[in-house]
């Protein structure tokens, strides 16, 4: 999860199609700041705890969507899309059929927080179904909780590329090279979460995941996000990584970050 927000906070400055197209580019901006996508996987990872990890689907999704509106009220201005911004306001929530990169930048806590592969994907499809429940939006959070479940599990590169071929259908056949030049700013899973595999698997390292993904753009702190969060499942996270995301984020996340830390550490 700390991958993710890290990600988010250093692709930020390159959304919009403002990625420099190279790696070679400062780790942070002048004035580093989070969006919604980190407010909105602290707020996933909230709910979870507070629902209690074997809760089935009614409990699990009421208690994602008060904490995704009691975080985005909190935040209001993070950088929301617009059907998202009108969801957050309403009294009774109901989904929106929306299959945009939203479900999936969000849902790293997941890949972290259950024993089994299929839990994990159960509860990541019932993250993405409170908002995104087009079948595009869901494989999304599914495919990238079962990376970081994989990858945490010690699985390989090459096992976690024919899981998600098989079970996602999602081409990675193309190489970073070959979605660099013509990739541009596009917010749909299916338009995301390939290109976001494909940074993680070609990556060296935790931060050489970062640079790729940075440097394929698009929309570059969402994808960066997602890339990053299955870097730290694979490659563990560097400390001073860490000392930077919490020295980003807000002492109401620190609090929801160490409960997570310490869940993680009871399943260790």
């Amino acid at each position: 999860m700390y991958g993710a927000i890290l990600g988010d906070i250093i692709g930020q400055p390159y959304e919009f199609d403002r990625s420099p197209k190279t790696k070679k580019f400062p780790l942070f901006c002048k004035k580093p700041r989070f969006t919604d996508d980190s407010v909105m996987t602290i707020a996933v990872c909230d709910g979870i705890l507070k629902a209690g990890l074997d809760a089935d689907e009614n409990t699990m999704k009421t208690a994602i969507i008060t904490s995704m509106q009691l975080w985005g009220h909190k935040y209001p201005h993070a950088g929301y899309g617009r059907k998202f911004y009108m969801w957050l306001a309403m009294e009774n929530t109901k989904p929106y059929n929306s299959w945009g990169n939203g479900s999936a930048m969000r849902v790293s806590s997941v890949g972290w927080l259950f024993d089994t592969l299929e839990r994990t994907r159960e509860v990541a499809r019932w993250s993405a179904e409170v908002t995104h429940n087009h079948l595009e939006g869901v494989k999304g959070a599914e495919s990238i909780a079962s990376v970081i479940w994989m990858a945490r599990n010690g699985k390989s590169k090459e096992e976690i590329k024919d899981y998600v071929e098989k079970e996602f259908g999602y081409d990675l056949s193309r190489t970073c090279d070959e979605i660099r030049p013509n990739y541009r700013h596009v917010e749909s899973c299916q338009e995301t979460c390939p290109e976001a595999i494909t940074a993680f698997l070609e990556g060296d390292d935790f931060e050489d995941v970062i640079r790729t993904a940075v440097s394929l753009g698009g929309d570059c702190d969402t994808l960066t996000d997602i890339a990053t969060a299955m870097a730290e499942a694979f490659y563990g996270l560097p400390e001073q990584f860490k000392t930077w995301a919490i020295e980003l984020t807000t002492d109401d996340m620190h609090e929801v970050m160490k409960r997570f830390d310490e869940k993680r550490a009871k399943k260790a």
